[in-house]
C-alpha cells in the first residue's frame, strides 16, 4: 500500500516521506494509537517504500518488491506477535528475531520487523531486545506497534521514534468503507459507531445495530414521566451487558448530535430522529447529550448497567417533557 492510500495521517505520511527522501529513516519507530487506526498499514507502506526499486519516496505499487510486500510474502520482512497459545511475546521469538535479522537481506536493501503488539513484551524479553534496538544488525528497520507506549519500557521508548496516530475521522472511515462497497448510509452510521475504528467497523453487525436503533427510536418516542413505567420498560428492553449497553449509549449519542448539527441549520442528520428530541430548543437537545455522556462514563467504571439506562432514562424523559 502506497503512502498515498493511507488516509487520515497526512502528518506521519509527510514526516516518513521526508525522512525516505533525506535518507534519515529512524533504525526503530513506535506507532502508537488504537486498532483500526491505520498503524499497521502505515508500517507497511514504509517497508513498501523503502524497498521499491522505481520510486524515491513512495511505493510505486507494481513493482514485483512492492507486490512482494503488499501480499506478505516478502522473505525480508519479518512479523512478531504472540503465539497463539500465549498472551506474551517470548524471549525465544526475540532471539529468532534477532538471529534474522542479523542475516543478509535475500533481496531488499535491509530488512523489516513489524512487532505487534509491543506491549506483550515481559520485562524479561524487552531488555533483551534492547541491544537489537539500539544498533539493528544489518541496517534493519525495526516498527513497534502498541496501543499506548507508556506501557513500553522507558529504556525501549527512548531508543525509537515515537510517531502517535490518531483515531480516524468519521469522514475517513465511511470512505474507506464505501470503498469497499459498502451502502453509503451503512457506511454512514458504522463510521459513528466505530470511534475511529476500521477494525471495529467492518467487523460491526451493521443489521443488528439498525434493529437495535428502531427499537431505542421506538422506546425514546414513547418516554413520558406521567407514565412511569414507559421508561422502566424501556430499560428493561434496552439495557443488557456493560458492553451492549455502551453500544447503546453510542446510538444515543449519534442519534443527539445529529440533532444537535440539525437544530444548528449545519446539515440533515444521517439518524433518524425520535419524536420529540429532535423538536428540542439547541440547550435541551446539548443537556441530553451531558446525561449521556455522564451515563456512559458511569457504565465504564462499572456502576450497574441497568440501574444507569433506568436513571438516564428518567433524566431524558425530564428533560423533553
Amino acid at each position: 500500500m502506497p503512502f498515498a492510500d493511507i488516509l487520515g495521517h497526512d502528518r506521519i505520511v509527510d514526516i516518513l516521506r521526508r525522512s525516505i527522501c533525506t535518507g534519515k529513516t529512524a533504525h526503530a519507530y513506535i506507532f502508537e494509537g488504537i486498532p483500526g487506526c491505520g498503524r499497521r498499514k502505515t508500517a507497511v507502506a514504509l517497508i513498501q517504500a523503502l524497498y521499491c526499486r522505481e520510486s524515491q519516496d513512495d511505493a510505486c505499487g507494481v513493482c514485483s518488491s512492492c507486490r512482494k510486500v503488499s501480499s506478505g510474502n516478502h522473505g525480508d520482512i519479518h512479523l512478531v506477535e504472540p503465539l497463539p497459545d500465549k498472551r506474551d511475546i517470548s524471549i525465544a521469538q526475540l532471539r529468532e528475531l534477532q538471529r534474522e535479522l542479523a542475516l543478509r537481506p535475500y533481496e531488499a536493501p535491509r530488512k523489516a520487523c513489524i512487532l505487534e503488539p509491543a506491549e506483550r513484551m515481559n520485562v524479561s524479553s524487552a531488555n533483551s531486545f534492547l541491544k537489537t534496538l539500539e544498533e539493528p544488525p544489518g541496517n534493519a528497520i525495526i516498527i513497534m506497534l502498541t496501543e499506548n507506549a507508556d506501557m513500553l519500557l522507558p529504556t525501549i521508548r527512548s531508543r525509537c521514534q515515537l510517531l502517535r496516530f490518531s483515531p480516524l475521522s468519521e469522514e475517513c472511515v465511511r470512505k474507506l468503507l464505501e470503498n469497499n462497497g459498502v451502502e453509503s448510509s451503512v457506511a454512514a452510521f458504522a463510521a459513528q459507531m466505530a470511534e475511529g475504528s476500521m477494525i471495529k467497523a467492518v467487523i460491526m453487525d451493521n443489521e443488528a445495530l439498525s434493529e437495535r436503533k428502531a427499537l431505542l427510536c421506538q422506546h425514546l418516542e414513547q418516554l413520558d414521566m406521567r407514565r412511569i413505567a414507559s421508561v422502566f420498560d424501556a430499560a428493561e428492553s434496552l439495557s443488557g451487558n456493560r458492553d451492549e449497553t455502551l453500544e447503546i449509549l453510542d446510538i444515543m449519542l449519534s442519534m443527539v448530535r445529529d440533532a444537535v448539527i440539525t437544530t444548528s441549520g449545519c446539515k440533515s442528520p444521517q439518524n433518524r430522529m425520535p419524536k420529540g428530541i429532535g423538536a428540542l430548543p439547541l440547550e435541551k437537545i446539548i443537556q441530553i447529550s451531558e446525561e449521556i455522556l455522564n451515563t456512559r462514563r458511569a457504565v465504564q467504571r462499572n456502576a450497574n448497567a441497568k440501574l444507569a439506562l433506568d436513571n438516564l432514562l428518567m433524566r431524558i424523559a425530564a428533560i423533553a417533557n
